[in-house]
């Protein structure tokens, strides 16, 4: 039997909207995922220092970054001073993926910057502050955490939830490209 686009594309909302909803369970604990620069993501025309003013990170959270290598790498530096200066003699760690989740696991200041030198004299970089993990639930609304933050955050259960989604995602966009 053979369905329209329309119906296989309304057959694959549907099942991710049930995958969506096995992920609110960790949402209730407060665990955001946060994707970088939100739609443009890692990217010199993203104002991150914007974007990241009225968020608060946590013990729990994870960030994501988005990017492309031609725009420069991503290095987590030391200290305050490595971050002003763009200093990246010595950084902790290098991100060289395209795609990647940091997670947020203890408290205190995390320091990212652009390995292109002069994307991060121009702002592309990112400094966190991770708050203690918050008891109870975020007073956003899940639908606009789920949202504005990128993915449900993958942990336990929910990572479960979170690959049916991705998979769901993934098949339908192979059936509708045949």
């Amino acid at each position: 039997m053979k369905m329209g686009g329309g119906t296989i594309l309304g057959v694959v909302v549907v099942v991710a909207l049930a995958a969506m909803s096995m992920t609110m369970d960790v949402e209730a604990v407060g665990e955001v995922d946060h994707v970088v620069g939100g739609d443009h993501g890692w990217d010199p025309t993203s104002d991150i220092l914007y974007w990241s003013s009225d968020r608060i990170f946590r013990v729990g959270d994870q960030i994501w970054f988005t990017y492309s290598a031609a725009q420069g790498l991503i290095a987590e530096l030391k200290s305050k001073e490595e971050y002003e200066s763009c200093n990246m003699s010595n950084p902790i760690m290098m991100y060289t993926e395209g795609l990647h989740t940091v997670p947020l696991d203890k408290e205190g200041m995390r320091y990212f910057v652009s390995t292109d030198s002069q994307n991060c004299k121009n702002g592309l970089k990112l400094h966190v502050e991770v708050q203690p993990k918050e008891s109870g639930s975020r007073a956003l609304p899940v639908a606009q955490t789920v949202v504005a933050d990128g993915p449900a955050a993958p942990s336990g259960s929910a990572r479960y939830g979170y690959n049916v989604i991705l998979s769901v995602l993934l098949c339908g966009v192979v059936v509708l490209a045949y």
